[in-house]
Protein backbone atom coordinates (compact mmCIF):
# COMPACT_ATOMS: atom_id res chain seq x y z
CA UNK A 1 0.00 0.00 0.00
CA UNK A 2 3.19 2.51 0.89
CA UNK A 3 4.62 1.52 -2.56
CA UNK A 4 0.77 2.19 -4.16
CA UNK A 5 0.48 5.76 -2.39
CA UNK A 6 4.06 7.01 -3.27
CA UNK A 7 3.82 5.83 -6.71
CA UNK A 8 0.55 7.94 -6.66
CA UNK A 9 2.33 10.76 -5.11
CA UNK A 10 5.64 10.99 -7.41
CA UNK A 11 2.82 10.82 -10.37
CA UNK A 12 0.78 13.83 -9.21
CA UNK A 13 3.66 16.17 -8.72
CA UNK A 14 4.92 15.03 -12.15
CA UNK A 15 1.54 15.94 -13.58
CA UNK A 16 1.39 19.03 -11.27
CA UNK A 17 4.81 20.32 -13.08
CA UNK A 18 4.27 19.32 -16.50
CA UNK A 19 0.85 19.57 -17.14
CA UNK A 20 -0.75 18.30 -20.59
CA UNK A 21 2.25 19.97 -22.09
CA UNK A 22 5.65 18.24 -20.22
CA UNK A 23 7.42 16.13 -22.23
CA UNK A 24 10.92 14.62 -21.91
CA UNK A 25 13.35 13.97 -24.32
CA UNK A 26 14.34 10.43 -24.64
CA UNK A 27 17.96 8.90 -25.50
CA UNK A 28 16.16 5.63 -27.00
CA UNK A 29 13.24 7.93 -29.11
CA UNK A 30 14.96 10.29 -30.00
CA UNK A 31 18.53 11.65 -31.42
CA UNK A 32 18.81 14.93 -30.04
CA UNK A 33 21.61 14.67 -27.13
CA UNK A 34 20.42 16.10 -23.73
CA UNK A 35 23.15 17.70 -21.66
CA UNK A 36 23.68 19.09 -18.18
CA UNK A 37 25.53 22.72 -17.05
CA UNK A 38 28.26 20.55 -15.39
CA UNK A 39 29.28 18.45 -19.03
CA UNK A 40 28.50 21.55 -21.36
CA UNK A 41 32.39 21.48 -21.66
CA UNK A 42 32.66 18.16 -22.31
CA UNK A 43 30.05 17.82 -25.11
CA UNK A 44 30.62 20.73 -26.81
CA UNK A 45 33.26 23.50 -25.24
CA UNK A 46 36.48 21.66 -25.76
CA UNK A 47 35.28 20.52 -29.63
CA UNK A 48 34.72 24.04 -30.40
CA UNK A 49 38.26 24.31 -32.34
CA UNK A 50 37.06 22.16 -34.96
CA UNK A 51 33.39 21.65 -35.36
CA UNK A 52 29.85 23.32 -34.96
CA UNK A 53 27.55 22.64 -32.93
CA UNK A 54 23.58 23.88 -31.49
CA UNK A 55 22.10 23.77 -28.26
CA UNK A 56 18.48 24.10 -27.73
CA UNK A 57 17.05 25.79 -24.43
CA UNK A 58 13.88 24.69 -23.37
CA UNK A 59 11.50 24.19 -20.29
CA UNK A 60 9.63 20.85 -20.06
CA UNK A 61 6.38 22.38 -19.45
CA UNK A 62 6.14 24.84 -21.88
CA UNK A 63 4.10 24.20 -24.96
CA UNK A 64 6.09 26.01 -27.32
CA UNK A 65 8.62 24.35 -26.35
CA UNK A 66 6.67 20.89 -26.86
CA UNK A 67 5.10 22.02 -30.65
CA UNK A 68 9.04 22.13 -31.18
CA UNK A 69 10.15 18.41 -30.12
CA UNK A 70 9.77 16.66 -33.82
CA UNK A 71 10.86 19.65 -35.52
CA UNK A 72 14.46 19.80 -33.82
CA UNK A 73 14.68 15.85 -33.76
CA UNK A 74 14.63 16.07 -37.50
CA UNK A 75 17.82 18.52 -37.63
CA UNK A 76 19.31 15.86 -34.79
CA UNK A 77 18.59 13.24 -37.14
CA UNK A 78 20.02 14.74 -40.18
CA UNK A 79 23.00 15.35 -38.87
CA UNK A 80 23.92 12.86 -36.84
CA UNK A 81 27.37 12.11 -36.29
CA UNK A 82 28.37 15.29 -38.16
CA UNK A 83 27.20 17.88 -35.44
CA UNK A 84 26.34 18.05 -31.78
CA UNK A 85 22.59 18.77 -31.50
CA UNK A 86 22.08 19.44 -28.01
CA UNK A 87 19.44 20.44 -25.72
CA UNK A 88 19.35 21.83 -21.77
CA UNK A 89 16.19 21.71 -19.51
CA UNK A 90 15.50 25.28 -18.27
CA UNK A 91 13.93 24.30 -15.57
CA UNK A 92 16.59 22.56 -14.24
CA UNK A 93 19.13 24.41 -15.47
CA UNK A 94 18.23 27.87 -15.04
CA UNK A 95 21.41 29.68 -13.44
CA UNK A 96 23.08 28.19 -16.53
CA UNK A 97 20.08 29.78 -19.07
CA UNK A 98 20.50 33.09 -17.70
CA UNK A 99 24.04 33.03 -17.89
CA UNK A 100 23.90 32.48 -21.53
CA UNK A 101 21.23 35.80 -21.75
CA UNK A 102 17.92 33.25 -22.39
CA UNK A 103 15.12 34.78 -21.40
CA UNK A 104 12.57 32.84 -22.51
CA UNK A 105 11.87 29.42 -24.54
CA UNK A 106 12.31 28.09 -27.04
CA UNK A 107 15.85 29.89 -28.04
CA UNK A 108 18.80 27.58 -30.01
CA UNK A 109 22.45 28.91 -29.55
CA UNK A 110 24.48 27.85 -32.37
CA UNK A 111 28.29 27.65 -31.12
CA UNK A 112 30.86 27.65 -34.64
CA UNK A 113 34.28 26.82 -34.66
CA UNK A 114 36.43 28.95 -32.60
CA UNK A 115 37.57 32.32 -32.92
CA UNK A 116 33.77 32.90 -33.96
CA UNK A 117 31.46 33.61 -31.14
CA UNK A 118 28.26 31.58 -30.43
CA UNK A 119 25.00 33.46 -31.11
CA UNK A 120 21.77 33.08 -30.30
CA UNK A 121 19.40 31.94 -33.82
CA UNK A 122 16.90 34.33 -34.97
CA UNK A 123 15.40 32.49 -37.57
CA UNK A 124 12.28 30.87 -37.46
CA UNK A 125 13.28 27.08 -35.72
CA UNK A 126 12.18 25.05 -38.66
CA UNK A 127 14.55 21.71 -39.43
CA UNK A 128 15.44 22.67 -42.75
CA UNK A 129 16.52 26.21 -42.03
CA UNK A 130 18.35 25.32 -38.93
CA UNK A 131 20.14 22.78 -40.91
CA UNK A 132 21.27 25.20 -43.20
CA UNK A 133 22.60 27.30 -40.81
CA UNK A 134 24.36 24.94 -38.59
CA UNK A 135 26.11 23.36 -41.77
CA UNK A 136 27.30 27.22 -42.97
CA UNK A 137 29.78 26.56 -40.21
CA UNK A 138 31.22 23.57 -40.96
CA UNK A 139 34.90 23.22 -41.43
CA UNK A 140 35.63 21.44 -44.79
CA UNK A 141 39.28 20.25 -45.14
CA UNK A 142 39.03 18.27 -47.73
CA UNK A 143 41.50 19.67 -50.71
CA UNK A 144 39.45 20.42 -54.24
CA UNK A 145 41.19 18.33 -57.31
CA UNK A 146 40.89 19.48 -60.58
CA UNK A 147 43.42 18.50 -62.38
CA UNK A 148 46.27 15.50 -62.86
CA UNK A 149 49.21 17.50 -61.20
CA UNK A 150 46.88 18.52 -58.57
CA UNK A 151 46.14 15.08 -57.70
CA UNK A 152 49.63 12.97 -58.10
CA UNK A 153 50.64 16.04 -55.60
CA UNK A 154 47.72 15.13 -53.13
CA UNK A 155 48.22 11.13 -53.32
CA UNK A 156 51.78 11.54 -52.44
CA UNK A 157 52.04 14.33 -49.73
CA UNK A 158 52.53 12.28 -46.82
CA UNK A 159 52.21 8.80 -48.26
CA UNK A 160 51.04 7.05 -44.88
CA UNK A 161 48.12 8.77 -44.44
CA UNK A 162 45.32 7.27 -46.79
CA UNK A 163 43.50 9.64 -49.09
CA UNK A 164 39.60 9.40 -49.17
CA UNK A 165 38.40 10.77 -52.55
CA UNK A 166 34.58 11.26 -53.02
CA UNK A 167 33.49 11.74 -57.20
CA UNK A 168 30.19 13.82 -57.07
CA UNK A 169 28.26 15.34 -59.93
CA UNK A 170 27.64 18.27 -57.21
CA UNK A 171 29.83 21.52 -58.21
CA UNK A 172 30.17 21.75 -54.11
CA UNK A 173 31.58 19.50 -51.45
CA UNK A 174 28.60 17.81 -49.92
CA UNK A 175 28.09 18.30 -46.18
CA UNK A 176 28.87 14.90 -44.91
CA UNK A 177 32.04 15.10 -46.83
CA UNK A 178 32.93 18.59 -44.96
CA UNK A 179 32.20 16.84 -41.47
CA UNK A 180 34.09 13.64 -42.39
CA UNK A 181 37.45 15.50 -43.35
CA UNK A 182 36.83 17.93 -40.00
CA UNK A 183 35.90 14.52 -37.67
CA UNK A 184 38.66 14.70 -34.95
CA UNK A 185 40.93 11.76 -35.70
CA UNK A 186 40.46 12.18 -39.58
CA UNK A 187 41.86 15.69 -39.68
CA UNK A 188 45.07 14.27 -38.57
CA UNK A 189 45.43 10.84 -40.08
CA UNK A 190 43.51 10.98 -43.59
CA UNK A 191 43.82 13.20 -46.35
CA UNK A 192 39.96 14.29 -48.60
CA UNK A 193 39.94 14.64 -51.70
CA UNK A 194 36.72 16.46 -53.82
CA UNK A 195 36.54 15.62 -57.51
CA UNK A 196 33.28 16.27 -59.61
CA UNK A 197 32.19 15.04 -62.93
CA UNK A 198 33.42 17.46 -64.94
CA UNK A 199 37.19 16.79 -63.96
CA UNK A 200 37.18 13.82 -66.43
CA UNK A 201 41.43 13.12 -66.37
CA UNK A 202 40.71 12.44 -62.85
CA UNK A 203 37.63 10.31 -63.46
CA UNK A 204 38.77 8.38 -66.06
CA UNK A 205 41.85 7.70 -64.40
CA UNK A 206 40.08 6.31 -61.57
CA UNK A 207 37.43 4.11 -63.70
CA UNK A 208 34.31 5.98 -62.36
CA UNK A 209 30.88 5.39 -63.70
CA UNK A 210 28.87 6.57 -61.54
CA UNK A 211 28.04 9.22 -58.68
CA UNK A 212 28.17 9.50 -56.23
CA UNK A 213 31.38 7.41 -55.75
CA UNK A 214 33.87 7.31 -52.70
CA UNK A 215 37.32 5.41 -53.04
CA UNK A 216 40.14 5.18 -50.21
CA UNK A 217 43.83 4.94 -51.73
CA UNK A 218 46.57 3.93 -49.60
CA UNK A 219 50.24 2.87 -49.98
CA UNK A 220 53.43 4.37 -49.97
CA UNK A 221 53.12 4.34 -54.27
CA UNK A 222 49.10 4.77 -53.81
CA UNK A 223 48.90 1.37 -55.13
CA UNK A 224 45.78 -0.12 -53.07
CA UNK A 225 42.64 1.22 -53.88
CA UNK A 226 38.79 0.33 -52.40
CA UNK A 227 35.66 1.67 -53.53
CA UNK A 228 32.58 2.29 -50.94
CA UNK A 229 29.56 -0.14 -51.79
CA UNK A 230 27.29 0.42 -49.06
CA UNK A 231 24.67 3.33 -48.03
CA UNK A 232 25.35 7.00 -48.75
CA UNK A 233 24.62 7.87 -45.14
CA UNK A 234 26.92 9.28 -42.76
CA UNK A 235 27.45 6.60 -39.99
CA UNK A 236 28.13 4.11 -42.56
CA UNK A 237 31.01 5.62 -44.32
CA UNK A 238 32.37 7.20 -41.41
CA UNK A 239 32.26 3.47 -40.17
CA UNK A 240 34.14 2.58 -43.22
CA UNK A 241 36.75 4.59 -43.18
CA UNK A 242 37.73 4.46 -39.96
CA UNK A 243 38.99 0.74 -40.56
CA UNK A 244 41.72 3.00 -43.27
CA UNK A 245 42.52 5.16 -40.36
CA UNK A 246 46.26 4.96 -39.15
CA UNK A 247 45.91 7.28 -35.61
CA UNK A 248 49.26 9.87 -35.35
CA UNK A 249 51.16 9.09 -39.36
CA UNK A 250 51.65 12.02 -41.13
CA UNK A 251 50.90 14.52 -38.81
CA UNK A 252 52.55 17.77 -39.10
CA UNK A 253 55.39 19.07 -37.04
CA UNK A 254 57.69 21.82 -36.25
CA UNK A 255 60.95 21.61 -37.90
CA UNK A 256 63.95 22.19 -35.53
CA UNK A 257 64.41 26.17 -35.13
CA UNK A 258 61.72 26.84 -37.47
CA UNK A 259 57.93 28.90 -36.82
CA UNK A 260 55.84 27.40 -39.67
CA UNK A 261 54.92 23.98 -39.99
CA UNK A 262 56.27 21.41 -42.21
CA UNK A 263 54.87 18.05 -43.49
CA UNK A 264 57.16 14.97 -42.43
CA UNK A 265 56.90 13.25 -45.68
CA UNK A 266 57.02 15.52 -48.72
CA UNK A 267 55.12 15.06 -52.33
CA UNK A 268 56.48 12.73 -54.56
CA UNK A 269 53.99 13.07 -57.45
CA UNK A 270 56.29 10.98 -59.33
CA UNK A 271 55.43 7.92 -57.32
CA UNK A 272 51.93 7.64 -58.99
CA UNK A 273 52.88 8.90 -62.59
CA UNK A 274 52.85 6.25 -65.52
CA UNK A 275 55.45 8.43 -67.25
CA UNK A 276 57.50 10.76 -64.39
CA UNK A 277 60.02 13.32 -65.18
CA UNK A 278 63.33 12.30 -64.59
CA UNK A 279 64.86 15.90 -62.40
CA UNK A 280 67.06 16.07 -59.04
CA UNK A 281 64.49 15.22 -56.75
CA UNK A 282 62.71 12.16 -58.51
CA UNK A 283 65.78 10.26 -60.32
CA UNK A 284 66.09 7.76 -57.24
CA UNK A 285 62.52 6.83 -56.90
CA UNK A 286 61.84 7.20 -60.72
CA UNK A 287 65.52 5.31 -62.01
CA UNK A 288 68.08 4.16 -59.75
CA UNK A 289 66.50 2.59 -56.90
CA UNK A 290 65.64 -1.34 -57.22
CA UNK A 291 66.02 -3.27 -60.75
CA UNK A 292 65.49 -3.13 -64.11
CA UNK A 293 67.06 -0.42 -66.99
CA UNK A 294 65.23 3.00 -67.25
CA UNK A 295 63.74 4.20 -70.55
CA UNK A 296 64.45 7.83 -70.78
CA UNK A 297 62.87 9.71 -73.50
CA UNK A 298 64.38 13.26 -74.24
CA UNK A 299 62.76 15.92 -75.48
CA UNK A 300 63.30 20.05 -75.61
CA UNK A 301 60.99 21.18 -73.09
CA UNK A 302 57.93 19.87 -71.64
CA UNK A 303 56.19 16.48 -72.74
CA UNK A 304 52.82 16.82 -74.42
CA UNK A 305 49.96 14.75 -73.95
CA UNK A 306 49.98 12.91 -77.48
CA UNK A 307 53.97 11.88 -76.47
CA UNK A 308 52.81 11.08 -72.72
CA UNK A 309 50.18 8.30 -74.15
CA UNK A 310 52.88 6.85 -76.35
CA UNK A 311 55.19 6.22 -73.40
CA UNK A 312 52.09 4.92 -71.50
CA UNK A 313 50.99 2.71 -74.18
CA UNK A 314 54.73 1.47 -74.69
CA UNK A 315 55.27 1.22 -71.33
CA UNK A 316 52.17 -1.24 -70.59
CA UNK A 317 53.28 -3.02 -73.36
CA UNK A 318 56.87 -3.83 -72.61
CA UNK A 319 55.72 -4.72 -68.91
CA UNK A 320 53.35 -7.19 -70.43
CA UNK A 321 55.91 -9.21 -72.90
CA UNK A 322 58.63 -8.94 -70.07
CA UNK A 323 56.11 -10.00 -66.75
CA UNK A 324 57.89 -13.72 -67.16
CA UNK A 325 61.12 -12.92 -68.42
CA UNK A 326 62.52 -11.52 -64.78
CA UNK A 327 63.59 -8.37 -66.92
CA UNK A 328 62.13 -4.90 -66.07
CA UNK A 329 62.32 -1.59 -68.07
CA UNK A 330 61.03 1.63 -66.45
CA UNK A 331 59.78 4.69 -68.66
CA UNK A 332 60.92 7.89 -67.88
CA UNK A 333 61.13 11.45 -69.70
CA UNK A 334 63.30 13.91 -69.34
CA UNK A 335 63.43 18.03 -70.29
CA UNK A 336 66.68 18.79 -71.80
CA UNK A 337 66.14 22.49 -72.33
CA UNK A 338 66.80 22.25 -67.96
CA UNK A 339 69.12 19.32 -67.98
CA UNK A 340 71.56 20.59 -69.82
CA UNK A 341 74.59 18.96 -68.60
CA UNK A 342 72.46 15.44 -69.92
CA UNK A 343 72.02 16.80 -73.03
CA UNK A 344 75.99 16.96 -73.34
CA UNK A 345 76.18 13.76 -72.07
CA UNK A 346 73.87 11.91 -73.80
CA UNK A 347 74.75 14.24 -77.36
CA UNK A 348 71.37 13.50 -79.51
CA UNK A 349 71.64 14.02 -82.86
CA UNK A 350 67.87 15.28 -82.43
CA UNK A 351 65.36 15.59 -80.13
CA UNK A 352 63.25 14.03 -79.20
CA UNK A 353 65.33 10.88 -78.78
CA UNK A 354 65.45 8.41 -76.32
CA UNK A 355 68.36 6.48 -74.26
CA UNK A 356 68.05 3.00 -72.72
CA UNK A 357 70.09 3.92 -69.27
CA UNK A 358 71.78 1.10 -66.96
CA UNK A 359 72.21 2.30 -63.36
CA UNK A 360 73.51 -0.20 -61.93
CA UNK A 361 77.06 -1.33 -60.91
CA UNK A 362 78.85 0.18 -64.06
CA UNK A 363 76.81 3.42 -65.50
CA UNK A 364 76.15 3.24 -69.11
CA UNK A 365 73.43 3.91 -71.49
CA UNK A 366 72.34 3.28 -75.54
CA UNK A 367 71.46 6.32 -77.38
CA UNK A 368 68.64 6.41 -80.20
CA UNK A 369 70.38 6.65 -83.75
CA UNK A 370 67.81 9.05 -85.54
CA UNK A 371 64.64 10.44 -83.96
CA UNK A 372 62.78 9.42 -81.05
CA UNK A 373 59.52 7.97 -83.10
CA UNK A 374 57.49 5.29 -81.74
CA UNK A 375 58.54 2.41 -83.86
CA UNK A 376 62.36 3.82 -83.08
CA UNK A 377 61.87 3.53 -79.56
CA UNK A 378 60.29 -0.19 -79.83
CA UNK A 379 63.58 -1.47 -82.26
CA UNK A 380 66.16 0.09 -79.56
CA UNK A 381 64.24 -1.52 -76.59
CA UNK A 382 64.56 -4.87 -78.99
CA UNK A 383 68.08 -4.29 -79.73
CA UNK A 384 68.55 -3.99 -75.86
CA UNK A 385 66.80 -6.69 -74.92
CA UNK A 386 68.17 -8.63 -77.50
CA UNK A 387 71.93 -8.04 -76.29
CA UNK A 388 72.49 -5.99 -79.92
CA UNK A 389 72.58 -2.90 -78.85
CA UNK A 390 75.60 -0.84 -78.15
CA UNK A 391 76.05 1.13 -74.93
CA UNK A 392 78.88 4.08 -73.91
CA UNK A 393 80.28 4.43 -70.79
CA UNK A 394 79.71 7.08 -68.20
CA UNK A 395 82.47 9.10 -68.05
CA UNK A 396 84.74 8.85 -64.99
CA UNK A 397 81.32 6.71 -63.69
CA UNK A 398 79.83 10.20 -62.31
CA UNK A 399 76.24 11.06 -62.83
CA UNK A 400 76.17 14.92 -64.35
CA UNK A 401 75.16 17.85 -62.50
CA UNK A 402 70.91 18.25 -62.07
CA UNK A 403 69.08 21.43 -62.50
CA UNK A 404 68.20 23.63 -59.41
CA UNK A 405 65.02 23.69 -60.24
CA UNK A 406 63.63 25.24 -56.58
CA UNK A 407 65.55 27.59 -54.23
CA UNK A 408 65.55 25.27 -51.73
CA UNK A 409 67.46 22.71 -53.65
CA UNK A 410 70.50 25.05 -53.29
CA UNK A 411 73.36 24.11 -52.14
CA UNK A 412 72.78 20.48 -52.65
CA UNK A 413 75.44 20.62 -54.61
CA UNK A 414 75.76 17.66 -57.79
CA UNK A 415 74.93 14.33 -56.34
CA UNK A 416 76.94 11.46 -57.23
CA UNK A 417 76.47 8.09 -57.46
Amino acid sequence: MLRTANAVLLGAALFGRFGADGFTIEAMKHDIQGITASNFDGIIGKFRESSVSSLWFYKDDNKADKALLDEYNSVASELKGMSKVCAINCNEYAVFCKNNNVKETPAVMIYPPNPIPAFLYEGKIEAKALISKITKFMPDLSVRLKEKAELDQFLTTDPSKPKVLLFSSKKTVPTMFKALSSETVFKRTMKFGFVTEQDEEIVKRFNVKKFPTIITVRGSNSEVKETYKGEMKFVPIKDWVNLHSESGMGDKVHGSGKKSEESIEEAKPWLVQEVPELTLKSHQDVCFKGEGLCVIYLKAGDLSAQEETMLTTLSKRFTSQLSDRGAKMKWMWMNLDLEKEYKALFSPDTLPSAVVFNPHKRLRFALLEGEGTESAIVSLVDKVLGGDARFKMVPGQKLPGWALREQKDAGKGKPEL
